[in-house]
């Protein structure tokens, strides 16, 4: 049976109030206002990542544990034909296979440093319930079953040990429908000995109990206390209303004790789940169409089939992915690429040489991504980026036309997003007619350690720069657009706080 019973849960409430009670927020939400942290304003890019029990089936994606209940659907019909009748093969049974033999959090650790990513994000507990570390509250926990080591645990270590931030996500709120496809035909749903595993297995359109909320509030704090994450990741069925309460004791708790432990740490939220100003807002799959004034995040995938791994798996392209990249930092925001490790704990060839090609882009263009801020403008070109949630495949490939903006130090960054097709890029932005920016330019550089001086004209219409041999063809190309009056951090902080 599960661990927290109601005695075991009253006083872990007690506990979590007490902790609220003794700090500086109260639970309301004008008292729960928090600044971006600073490495997270700054640091623009992170890891996530999907890996658990669904790694191994490998099909369909990491809703496979909920499809394979869903009469009619792929996963259904793959999970009879390859591994036998719910009832007497279920999800749990893959519990067991989950062995993560080869899994090495010091490597993944190294290769997520060589990536150029400044903070990493593993999936603490997905929607199927089972924890990815060590918990006191549910037997079902990487720790004592599947891996038998407390997953999250040993990347915090590992990831910090490289320099880099350390945060979880947290998928358990959805966990409250997620199994309910298995009780509409006989399978192991109901089997009484896995009902702390599948759990509610409730209607989608029914508000959660309390005491399924207050168990989500137990476990997430247990999380937070645990392994001291900065950054608490939340999916989307958290804008459900029976949330809100709970939501903002999470928030007045986690920080408060942020504050006791000397750390700057954010929460993710989506659509109107928080409110503004309380946490950061992301965006799934997708982007937005122009600056946004308070910092916010997209997460998607180097794949487009699914999040977790499996078989087959479609994966983007670095262009494209540095491409977005260099379109949300320009509008205000970070992106949190996820990856799929196998279930052996691996993870694939394809994603690690991904990983790669960004982190050897980033040693050289760094400069113009890590620590900036959004210029007057995001950018310029053809391309439309539609703004919203999975929208990431929707777009045309950018082209040397789209162009986009970011600004540190004084200087004015300009990235091209395309493969570079001539000899000229035209910049109409800076066009000396145009007031975007109203002073000389006193040199233009490609961005890099030898940063190489360019030659340039400025015509009434256009800013147009010589491409050199040196530049990169195949992925995005930046410069460096050192003008006479360093003025335009000014022009900016003024612009967003208008």
């Amino acid at each position: 049976m599960d661990a927290l019973d109601d005695a075991n849960r009253r006083n872990r409430l007690d506990g979590i109030d007490r902790v609220i009670a003794a700090g500086s927020r109260s639970t309301e939400w004008n008292d729960l206002l928090i600044a971006p942290p600073p490495w997270y304003v700054d640091g623009k890019f992170g890891i996530f990542i999907h890996w658990g029990v669904y790694s191994v089936p490998a099909f369909g994606s990491e809703w496979y544990p909920r499809n394979m209940y869903r009469v009619g659907t792929p996963e259904y019909d793959h999970h009879r034909a390859t591994y036998g009748d719910q009832q007497v093969f279920g999800y749990k049974d893959f519990v067991p296979m989950f062995r993560a033999e080869r899994f090495d959090p010091n490597e993944w650790a190294r290769i997520f440093s060589r990536s150029g990513a400044r903070f990493v994000v593993p999936v603490a507990e997905h929607h199927d319930g089972f924890a990815m570390y060590k918990t006191a509250l549910s037997r079902w926990n990487a720790a004592d079953q599947g891996p038998q080591r407390d997953v999250v645990g040993e990347l915090a270590e590992a990831v910090r040990a490289q320099g880099l931030t350390f945060g979880v996500s947290s998928h358990r709120a959805e966990h409250w429908f997620f199994f309910n496809g298995g009780r509409s035909f006989p399978s192991d749903v109901d089997d009484p000995g896995a009902l702390d595993l599948y759990g509610p297995a409730a209607r989608e359109e029914t508000q959660p109990t309390t005491a399924f909320l207050e168990d989500w509030l137990v476990r997430t704090c247990e999380l937070v206390d645990r392994h001291r994450p900065e950054l608490v990741w939340f999916d989307w069925w958290i804008e459900q209303p029976a949330f809100e309460p709970y939501l903002r004791r999470f928030a007045a708790y986690y920080y408060t004790r942020a504050e006791e432990w000397g750390q700057h740490v954010a929460i993710n939220y989506k659509f109107d789940a928080f409110k503004p100003g309380t946490a950061i807002f992301d965006v799934e799959r997708g982007q937005l169409a122009g600056i946004r004034p308070e910092f916010w995040q997209t997460d998607t995938s180097v794949s487009t089939t699914s999040w977790s791994h499996v078989e087959p798996q479609h994966w983007k392209r670095p262009l494209d992915l540095l491409g977005d990249l260099m379109d949300i930092v320009s509008k205000n925001g970070a992106l949190l690429l996820n990856i799929g490790p196998k279930a052996d704990g691996t993870i694939p060839a394809e994603e690690v040489a991904l990983l790669e090609t960004i982190g050897s882009w980033l040693a050289v263009n760094g400069e113009a991504v890590y620590g900036t801020r959004p210029w007057i403008v995001p950018g310029e070109g053809p391309t439309a980026v539609a703004e919203g949630e999975f929208t990431d495949t929707q777009r045309q490939a950018f082209t040397d036309r789209d162009i986009r903006f970011t600004t540190a130090r004084g200087d004015l960054f300009a990235t091209v997003l395309g493969p570079v097709t001539g000899t000229e890029i035209q910049i109409r932005s800076l066009g000396s007619d145009l007031s975007l920016l109203p002073t000389d330019i006193q040199r233009v550089d490609l961005v890099g350690p030898n940063r190489p001086k360019l030659t340039y004209r400025r015509d009434p219409d256009a800013l147009r720069v010589e491409v050199p041999d040196e530049a990169s063809r195949d992925l995005p190309i930046s410069f460096r657009i050192r003008p006479e009056r360093p003025a335009i951090r000014d022009r900016v902080k003024h612009l967003l706080a208008d």
